[in-house]
This record gives C-alpha cells, structure tokens and sequence, in this order.
C-alpha cells in the first residue's frame, strides 16, 4: 500500500489533532462558530474569500431560548463589548471588480466602525488574475475551522436540502436554493501551524506583524462535529501563487496531494467539488485508469448540475463536460466505473430543484481524506491562495479507526445526496465494488434526490448558441497572467527598470519586502538509501 502523505512536498507538514470531526452545511458550521465565538476570550481570527455583516448564524429551532446577537457583526460587536479583553482580526480578499455587484459595499468601514477591537483588512497580495480563497476560523489558539465555508450570504442550508425553505434567506435577498458544503474543526497541536498561516497572511497583505496571544489552559472548548474522526496526525496543504512583490515561488502543495492520492488508489475515488477543470488531475485520473498492472477503480463525481453564474458556466463548464466525457470513455475502455451525479430535491409541482454542490472533498479507498477550500480547477492548485488538511489511515490494524470513521463519513455524505433510506440500500453503499452500478440504479430511477448528471453546457442546450462555444477561457487559468519571462527580469535586482517596477509597486501596495515563511514552500525532506 503506497503512502500518500508527504511532509515537504504534498503537505507542509503534519501536526496532531486531539479532537477533530467534519461539519456538514452551513447549518451545522454556523451554529458551531456562534457557539465558539461565545466562548472566545483572547481573540477570533477569520479570513476567507468573502463576509457579510449580516448573516444570521442560527435559525429557526437553532434561536430558541438564544439571547443576544445572532447576527454575524452584530454578534461580535456585543462580544467585544462583553469581554474588554477580546481582539477580532478579520482578513478578506480584495475582490475583482467582477464580483462587485455581488459583494456587500464598504466593508472596511462597515466593520471596523463599531468597535477599535475589531481589525478589518483586504488583502491584495495574490498573483495577477489570482485570489485568496482560503478560509480559516481560529478562536484563541484552541480550536479552528477550515473548509469550503464562509460566512457569506446565500450559503446556510441543513441536510435535508428542502427545494423550498424560508431560512434560506439573507439580507433582505428572496430565498437561495439548496447547498451543500464541508467544514473541518479541529483542537489541538494542528492549531498553531494555522495559527503561523493566518499571522503570514495578515503579513503579507501589509498589516505588519501579527502575534496572536499564546494559548492558555482551557477545559470548555466544545468541537460539535456532525461526524467525529478519530485524534492523530492531520496534513496541511496549501496552494499560493507566484507573487512579484515580494518574490515568492509558487506553493502547490494541494496540486501534489491530489496528484499522489490519485495515483495511489487501489479500489476507488469520491470526489464532492464545485467544479472540475484541472488538467492535471484530469491526466492523473487517466494514467492511473490506463496503468493494466493494477486493478480497476470505481469513480464518483458529485457536482452541481451546472456552475452558478455566467462566467462561471463559460469558464469552467466548457472544460468540465469535455473533460467528463473523456474519462467516461477511458474507464469503460480500460475496464473502470465512473459515475458523476448531482443531487435534487422535488418542489410541490414535483419540479427538480437541484441542490448546489460546494465542497471541496476527496477521499481514496476509505483510508484518505482531504477537505479544504481548493476546487479541481487549475487555478485552485497553481494560481489562487488554498487550504486542505487530509488525513491518512495507518497501515494494518493501527489505521482501522480512522478507515471506519472516513468510510462513515463518505456514507453519510452519499446517504444526504441519494436520498436513500432504506438500511440494506444505505449498507450497499459502503461497498467499493459496485458503487457506480449501485449509485446508477438509484440516479435511473430518480424516485430519491440522486440525478445522473447531464453533462451539458450552455452551448449544448442551444443550437443558436453552439458556434459560440469557447476552446478557452482565462478565467480558470494555473499560473498568473503575467509572461514567466516578465517574472524572471522583475527578480534580477540590478534592471533599473526592473527595480523601479518593484519599488513602485511595494510602495503602492504596502506589501512587505518579503514573504511571511509560513507561506513559502518547503523542502522535501532527504530519504535515506
């Protein structure tokens, strides 16, 4: 059995977690961060991709008998005033000009206007073309959350992805449709290298230094996990593009994890993404289905029924069903099974409403799991700022929990998109050897939630529309814009050009002189012969 997990080169390292577990939808994530910010006595540090002011983290049954704020600035405007003591860092990606109407307005001032306690900064160090898409949560050193979430509007959903729901409402918008997401929470040993990360993001978006407060000796930190895993060692990887100013060397610790776990799969491959375009890993997928020395694997993708925006649709779409069809057709050449579905829900005119698939997991043979913010795009594993963390069962017996607990996981998160409820159905599903026939049956029948996905773009559904259809798009792309020999004579200190360049733009940006190291690559560590 190959060993996936390598510290240095497809995870920056590995730490131990006393506690960890998985969060299933923004139900379940929400109500876990209001609790622990209730708790929180030195600091909350978030940083993600997007905040609004406005969310409410409990709903319905969630806010009974609940006094005070529910709302997310709200609520952390009363703690501040609560606990004299208490700081909040909130860190965000500048976003593109792109998403500006999608985006709640004046942020900086919106948050920090309140309280002196509460830091609101954007951050505009990512690579041209490129984003800060991680997402981080730490309260007081103790405890984090990471994963595909942030507290955003239009996220909050439970498990049973009503088609309709009136919870499903934020800011004043009429109500967003079904969504799915993971989150991982973990305490422990694993929280101070997330702790390092946060102080180099803020660092590297021009904040300066950064020291959050040391932990102290707590006995009421609560996890609330929807599913516990087992304590050990927990991977954290990352993705950060190359940078100009400073000079940074690309990170892609997430590309390599996939790349490796790929490789490795003896039985089968669940994937839940937001998208799939990444060539690598649409070339990893096929070496491994063409390598006639091993065994055939089963493969499942779970996506959303299609991407939720235009540009979106346009960007990766395209990609995602060309790239489908021809893993279809190499695994029924080359004797695999690969099945890619999405999840619906019936309104009362018995129209499918199709729930959106968020989450960035993957796991191998029940003995590998990752879950982060990276989606399988190129962008996600060359070009944006990502977060994984993965864990590895051990070999033999020693690793026979943390199997257990990946495979009660990837159930339950098959039991929420089938639908299934019959108990000899939902024991099938923990089989490796038929579960793409299985899951076909179920998608055929479309009695539950699960739907064969159609595999179509805009351009499919119409013939007006076909001749527009786009070979690329520079949305999803793994590198920035910026020519590679552009990079190189920008790095050569002695251009007089190349050094005005630099110096003007660190001065206009407020970007530090160099990278934080807990965003710099590592180095593999020498194996001895």
């Amino acid at each position: 059995m190959t060993r996936i997990l390598v510290p240095g080169s497809n995870c920056w390292l590995q730490a131990e977690a006393d506690r960890a577990g998985v969060l299933v939808d923004a139900r379940d994530y929400y109500r876990a961060f209001y609790r622990a910010a209730r708790r929180a006595r030195q600091y909350i540090a978030i940083l993600g991709w997007q905040f609004d002011s406005n969310v409410s983290l409990l709903r319905g049954e969630d806010v009974q008998g609940v006094q005070g704020e529910t709302r997310m600035l709200p609520l952390l405007n009363e703690l501040c005033e609560q606990n004299p003591e208490l700081q909040v860092h909130i860190l965000a990606w500048d976003f593109s000009l792109l998403l500006a109407l999608e985006r709640e307005w004046m942020q900086q001032m919106l948050f920090s206007r309140h309280s002196e306690r509460i830091s609101f900064r954007f951050d505009t160090s990512a690579p041209l073309s490129g984003s800060h898409h991680q997402k981080l949560v730490i309260i007081d050193g103790q405890l984090a959350f990471t994963g595909g979430m942030d507290i955003c509007d239009c996220r909050w959903d439970d498990r049973s992805h009503p088609a309709r729901s009136t919870l499903r409402c934020d800011s004043g918008r009429d109500p967003h449709g079904p969504y799915h997401d993971v989150q991982a929470v973990l305490t422990g040993p694993v929280v101070q290298p997330l702790v390092e990360l946060f102080e180099a993001r803020w660092f590297n978006s021009g904040g300066g230094t950064l020291q959050l407060p040391k932990p102290i000796a707590r006995d009421d930190v609560e996890v609330g996990a929807t599913l516990p895993l087992p304590p050990g060692p927990v991977a954290i990887s990352r993705t950060f593009g190359k940078t100009l100013v400073p000079f940074q060397e690309p990170v892609q610790e997430v590309r390599a994890l996939y790349l490796d776990a790929i490789h490795a799969a003896e039985r089968f491959i669940y994937v839940e993404n937001q998208y799939f375009s990444s060539r690598a890993i649409f070339q990893a997928l096929v070496r491994r289905m063409r390598d006639r020395e091993r065994g055939p694997l089963q493969i499942v993708f779970m996506l959303p029924r299609m991407p939720e925006a235009l540009r979106e649709q346009l960007a990766m779409g395209v990609a995602q069903v060309r790239l489908l069809r021809v893993l279809q057709r190499v695994a029924s050449e080359n004797g695999h099974a690969l099945g890619v579905y999405c999840s619906a829900s019936r309104d009362e005119e018995g129209t499918d409403v199709f729930t959106y698939i968020h989450s960035k997991l993957m796991v191998v043979d029940d003995r590998f799991l990752t879950l982060g913010s990276a989606n399988t795009t190129n962008r996600s594993l060359g070009l944006d700022s990502e977060l994984n963390l993965a864990w590895e069962a051990a070999e033999a017996r020693e690793g026979q929990v943390m199997r257990c607990a990946i495979r009660r996981l990837r159930v339950s998160l098959l039991v929420e998109h089938t639908g299934l409820k019959d108990r000899a159905k939902v024991r099938e599903l923990s089989r490796a050897d038929r579960l793409v026939s299985l899951l076909d049956e179920v998608a055929a029948r479309a009695q539950d939630r699960l739907r064969p996905h159609p595999l179509e773009t805009l351009f499919d559904q119409s013939p007006l529309l076909k001749p527009l259809e786009p070979e690329e798009f520079l949305i999803d792309p793994e590198d920035s814009l910026l020519d590679e020999s552009f990079f190189e004579s920008l790095r050569q200190e002695e251009g007089l050009l190349a050094t005005g360049v630099r110096l003007f733009t660190r001065w206009f940006s407020s970007l530090p002189e160099r990278p934080h190291p807990a965003s710099l690559p590592t180095e593999a560590p020498s194996v001895e012969p």
